[in-house]
């Protein structure tokens, strides 16, 4: 590997390990997660968590 090619390599690392792409993926992460719990059809899902839904004032199940 040439020195330029090792520089590139470690712009991409620190860049990949960044503290603002970290909480970007970390805010992707837990949305995701939040919106299957409260938002999604899929039935097993759906089932599984059913009271937690109608626990919940501000989000409606049916």
């Amino acid at each position: 590997m040439t020195a330029r090619s090792i520089s590139i390599r470690k712009k991409a690392i620190n860049l990949t390990l960044s503290l603002p792409v970290q909480a970007t993926l970390y805010l992707s992460l837990s949305s995701l997660i939040l919106w299957t719990v409260y938002f999604s059809t899929y039935p097993t899902a759906h089932n599984n968590l059913h009271s937690l839904r109608h626990s919940t004032l501000l989000v409606g199940c049916h």
